[in-house]
């Protein structure tokens, strides 16, 4: 392979190292304490709001059921809004966000529901705040499964940013449509595929170490 293919592949890489963990961290910071006021609205929790959590979770649902390819055109309008431009990598953040951020937040909440009742029946039986409930039981004993869910948002978010590469998002979806496609270049297309594996199963493994390390029951 040329110096200057090894420099598309390196720059492409970047390029979707910087969308997943730019839209990563975004929906990390808007979808996990949405999950979290998911669970201590639902009825019979901290702070039950029946009413309120039956419009966030149509809310999150009626997000998670738009496909991401139509999410990327719909969206067109306020990608332009907000970055200027509906084409190119910092463009593409905003649809890749926008797209995770209700699974996150059902990730946060499904990993909740798995602390078990009896450890926030406790804490409320000392006297503990919701608050203190939350940061001090609920998101300790909810680490392993949130960290496990969030990895695979992660490897998640590399597809789509692949996906993204189809409407000029930049990142390795978009070298491997415009040389491995396009051009009938198998080489660049394999390099490409291969990157995206390694990059995946990198992900998995940091998120692996990651719940060993919290997982206090092991």
């Amino acid at each position: 392979m040329s110096p200057a293919k090894i420099d598309l592949l390196l720059s492409s890489f970047w390029e979707t190292l910087y969308m997943v963990v730019l839209s990563g961290g975004l929906s990390m910071l808007i979808g996990i304490p949405l999950g979290i006021l998911l669970y201590v609205c639902k009825p019979g929790r901290l702070l039950q709001q029946p009413v309120l959590h039956l419009l966030l979770g149509a809310a999150v649902n009626a997000t998670r059921s738009v496909p991401f390819i139509i999410l990327l055109v719909a969206i067109i309008p306020l990608t332009r809004l907000i970055v200027g431009t509906s084409i190119g990598t910092t463009a593409a953040i905003v649809p890749l966000t926008l797209g995770a951020i209700p699974f996150v937040a059902r990730i946060a909440e499904g990993a909740l529901n798995e602390v078990p009742t009896g450890l926030v029946e406790a804490a409320i039986s000392m006297g503990a705040t919701p608050l203190q409930i939350i940061r001090k039981v609920l998101l300790p004993e909810a680490m392993p499964a949130l960290i496990h869910g969030l990895t695979l948002m992660l490897i998640t978010l590399i597809g789509y940013s692949a996906m993204a590469g189809a409407i000029g998002g930049g990142g390795l979806g978009d070298l491997g449509i415009r040389y491995g496609y396009q051009r009938f270049d198998s080489g660049m297309m394999l390099a490409t595929v291969i990157i995206l594996i390694a990059l995946v199963q990198l992900v998995q493994s940091l998120g692996d170490w990651w719940v060993r390390r919290y997982d206090h029951t092991r």
